[in-house]
């Protein structure tokens, strides 16, 4: 069984159709990319899957339970994990602090321990910052935790993003167009993060990306959506010389 499954998923917008019998299979230590043209449908795919929409029709099982129907703090605590295409950060809260928020589900100590300070609350949040800084190191921005995140630069955005959706300890991650706005130095620098972060914790990673090299060099299998449709699937270089993906959206730059 695939670790993360969809299943004829539909979804409509009032009369418009935004998706339409998407089908999807995860599996464990997987990536897998999603393309296709602006307003395809590919962003709406993920707030479906991570509970933001309701789809209209399907199924979505992670580890063989349903999870649509469910709110997106269920969703996440049960092991997705997201960033955004729009950045999506607390805007007077530090570096740290975006990092441990994100990792408050971990926590075990109720309110007894909240109120009184107890020995298990003390270690716990001792072990919380513990990780959370070892997530900023691993991004590369520890030396910025006490610094408010909107002060830094866009591409250290991205990764404190991105460490704070680590923090929740997904099962899969979803990455949101992540190197949008970068130029080439931290487009390189953001793939060798996801190979390390894939190599680390062994999650499967699904991502959406317009920057073909970012998709052609990471992914194993990719879907090419158009109008809220898969046109085709495969491996990347079987999506480069698919004419329906090149027709609809790779033209002449098949690698960017």
């Amino acid at each position: 069984m695939a670790l993360l499954q969809i299943d004829k998923m539909t979804h409509y917008f009032g009369g418009l159709r935004a998706v339409y019998n998407y089908d999807l299979d995860i599996n464990p230590g997987q990536i897998r990319g999603l393309i296709g043209p602006n307003g395809a449908g590919k962003t709406t795919i993920f707030n479906l899957i991570t509970g933001i929409y309701d789809p209209t029709e399907g199924d979505i099982t992670l580890e063989g339970r349903q999870i649509n129907g469910r709110s997106p703090h269920e969703i996440a605590s049960l092991g997705i994990g997201r960033t955004f295409q729009n950045m999506l950060l607390w805007r007077h809260m530090t570096v740290l602090e975006h990092v441990k928020m994100a990792r408050f589900s971990k926590l075990t100590y109720g309110l007894v321990g909240a109120f009184f300070g107890t020995a298990k609350r003390n270690r716990e949040e001792a072990e919380s910052e513990e990780k959370a800084y070892q997530l900023l190191k691993m991004m590369g921005v520890d030396q910025f935790a006490d610094q408010i995140v909107l002060n830094l630069p866009y591409g250290a955005q991205r990764r404190v993003e991105m460490a704070r959706a680590l923090a929740m300890e997904p099962k899969v991650l979803f990455l949101d167009e992540p190197t949008a706005g970068m130029n080439p130095e931290e487009l390189v620098q953001m793939m060798d993060i996801i190979r390390e972060v894939h190599g680390e914790f062994g999650l499967a990673i699904f991502l959406i990306e317009h920057r073909m090299r970012v998709v052609m060099e990471l992914c194993e299998q990719i879907q090419t959506l158009v109008f809220g449709e898969v046109i085709a699937e495969g491996t990347p270089e079987e999506i480069q010389k698919n004419p329906k993906v090149i027709d609809a959206y790779l033209g002449e730059e098949i690698v960017e």
